[in-house]
């Protein structure tokens, strides 16, 4: 009985280490800055009032600073990571081409 008792919290333990592993760092920061790209990507910024032609400005300003390159590195990423099944999920969550 103590065997039985030790193999199933032996295979809880292994269980536990075989769980999904973390995210690498550059495929976080790369989720977080896409992610900024894509909530500019959906905000309006039509009409012509000084407030309005501000906001645009700001709003084609931050897809460049976010957006720019993020097709080529994800790319990039979906190589790199090939056989890393959870880093894949995470990426195909995107769009391929936002530039």
């Amino acid at each position: 009985m103590r065997a039985l008792i030790l193999l199933g919290l032996f295979s809880v333990f292994a269980v536990a280490e075989a769980g999904p592993k973390p995210l690498p760092k550059e495929v976080k920061e790369f989720i977080a800055e896409r992610n900024t790209c894509d909530h500019f990507r959906c905000e309006p910024y039509e009409g012509d009032s000084p407030e309005q032609i501000e906001r645009r400005t700001f709003i084609i300003d931050s897809l460049d600073i976010f957006c720019s390159g993020t097709d080529r590195r994800l790319a990039a990423l979906k190589r790199r990571y090939k056989n890393n099944r959870s880093v894949i999920q995470e990426l195909n969550k995107f769009e391929e081409k936002v530039e």
